[in-house]
């Protein structure tokens, strides 16, 4: 496998292709920031994980072919930079949690919860809420059959939680949902794709969860 996962902001994109499903992964913006666009291989239909920033750098990547679907991982503004300007030159489905969904800067045609699925062709990507980085971050995972493949947006990233702002509450139910939804549903090999900067793998992380719940952030 060459795909790696690292970028940087006005480099290129990194691709990783799957039997079922292709991943490409670019960073924009001044936040640094990770977005995906997801296709199927045997339909070509796209997808897009966090239209962050830097419209012309996403839009290039899509190309000609339409984007079907746009998915917000959560309401931050530097998740939703680009959203206004992919989603007038695309007119996809928009997709985000409904307590998110009122923060970004266009109408949310599809309110996504815990447990529901959204489909790239013929993959299926499944909701998991995480709360806690707000109320209503999700992550969306893929299952390949070498192993699970997770986009965690802010909710997990190599070494540790997002930032929950020294709330001990939010803090508290991000590391709960991460124990249960998270490590406590998937195997080690699941790949995981940040919000922000390098990849990961659950087994790369689970060693230090108690050191996370110590800590506190």
């Amino acid at each position: 496998m060459t795909y790696t996962g690292d970028v940087t902001v006005g480099g290129p994109a990194d691709t990783r292709e799957l039997p079922g499903l292709v991943i490409t992964k670019v960073a924009v913006g001044p936040m640094d920031n990770n977005a995906y666009l997801l296709r199927d291989p045997a339909t070509g239909e796209l997808a897009l994980i966090d239209a962050a920033a830097e419209p012309a750098t996403l839009l290039g990547l899509i190309g000609e072919v339409p984007l079907a679907t746009v998915i917000t991982t959560h309401q931050h503004w530097d998740h939703w930079g680009a959203l206004a300007e992919v989603d007038h030159a695309t007119s996809p489905q928009t997709v985000a949690h409904p307590e998110d969904a009122s923060e970004l800067p266009v109408p949310v045609t599809r309110l996504v919860r815990h447990g529901d699925t959204v489909s790239v062709g013929n993959a299926t990507l499944s909701v998991i809420h995480l709360r806690g980085h707000t109320p209503g971050s999700i992550a969306l995972r893929y299952d390949d059959p070498a192993g699970p493949h997770l986009f965690t947006g802010d909710s997990l990233f190599p070494g540790g939680p997002g930032n929950t702002q020294q709330d001990p509450e939010r803090f508290g139910q991000l590391m709960t949902d991460l124990e249960e939804r998270v490590f406590g549903e998937l195997p080690d090999q699941t790949w995981v794709y940040p919000g922000h900067g390098q990849d990961t793998t659950l087994g790369a992380e689970r060693p230090h969860l108690a050191e996370w719940r110590a800590r506190g952030w």
